[in-house]
Order: structure tokens, then sequence, then C-alpha cells
């Protein structure tokens, strides 16, 4: 039984060194250069659009009291949006 354990082990570390290094080879600095069109294109990609930002359209208050009598006198609800630690999550 332990025979083939060690044998199904070492095929699947074998396996896996070989997956590894055929990524490496598509990731070879020669195939992916960055030119200034391929950034162009990855800043297209990357950057919000117009209508996926609608978000920052709200007016959002940081006063907690002043938004609770704002709501209240509109008659709306709040949606409190609260966060513990650091913003980017590096705790």
């Amino acid at each position: 039984m332990t025979f083939i354990v060690t044998r199904l082990v070492t095929a699947s570390a074998f396996l896996s060194a070989a997956a590894g290094v055929a990524a490496a080879e598509d990731l070879s600095p020669t195939r992916n250069r960055l030119t200034p069109e391929t950034i162009a294109q990855l800043q297209g990609l990357i950057k919000p659009k117009v209508d996926e930002d609608k978000w920052t359209q709200i007016p959002w208050m940081a006063n907690l009291w002043q938004a609770r009598k704002r709501a209240a006198a509109e008659g709306k609800p709040i949606l409190l949006w609260e966060m513990d630690g650091h913003p980017l999550g590096c705790t």
C-alpha cells in the first residue's frame, strides 16, 4: 500500500513540475513584451467605464448624525457602510 501511495505522490509531483515549466515557457519575456500599444490596451481593460462608476454620483455623507437628520426629514432610509481595519486590507 505504501509503495502505491509513494508512486502516486511522485507522479503528481512530476506532473506539477512539468505543468510549471510549460507555464513558464508561455510567459517568456519575448512573447509578452510591454509596448505602448499593449499598455494602452491593458489600461482600457482595467479602468472603470463611465457607466461602472454610478456609485460616485451618490451624495455620500461622512457624518452619521447629519445623515440621520436628513434621512428623517426626507423620509428615506440610511445605508451605513462601515469597515474595520486598514482600508486597503493591510492589517
